[in-house]
């Protein structure tokens, strides 16, 4: 996993970089996150024109990483998962881009994490509102 930035309160932002990250996530939080995961990673590769020469495979990765939505996890010091988001490719803003942050069991984070949303939201400089980015919010 990679650092993103800090909240308050011992809570810390990572990225999701692999599957096996991303299975251990879905079995930690209990929740689905892996199948998406791997979705948006073929989908990124099957997007991939790949050039000429030894290249090819560093164009690959770095093609992956910056068309692949970014897979964020919010950790407690003790590395208890607390929620975890899917955001557009590079944390830029996409109107139509489902932006996505659930807690454990697809529980809302919002009521214990919104001020770690929200430094999330500083870091990228992208609105995270409950009722854009929770998808059952219209539920409760």
């Amino acid at each position: 996993m990679q650092y993103v930035c800090e909240s308050t309160k011992g809570r810390t932002w990572f990225r999701i970089e692999s599957d096996a990250e991303a299975e251990a996530e879905t079995t930690l939080m209990r929740h689905a996150v892996e199948k998406h995961f791997r979705r948006e990673q073929a989908r990124a590769r099957k997007s991939y024109v790949p050039g000429q020469g030894l290249e090819r495979d560093i164009q690959l990765k770095a093609h992956i990483q910056r068309t692949t939505p970014l897979f964020l996890t919010l950790r407690a010091d003790d590395g208890t998962g607390l929620a975890t988001a899917m955001l557009p490719p590079g944390g830029k803003p996409v109107a139509e881009f489902p932006i996505i942050i659930v807690g454990p069991e697809n529980a809302d984070p919002y009521s214990d994490h919104g001020d770690a949303i929200e430094a999330l939201a500083r870091h990228y400089q992208l609105p995270l509102p409950r009722a854009r980015c929770y998808p059952y919010a219209q539920r409760s």
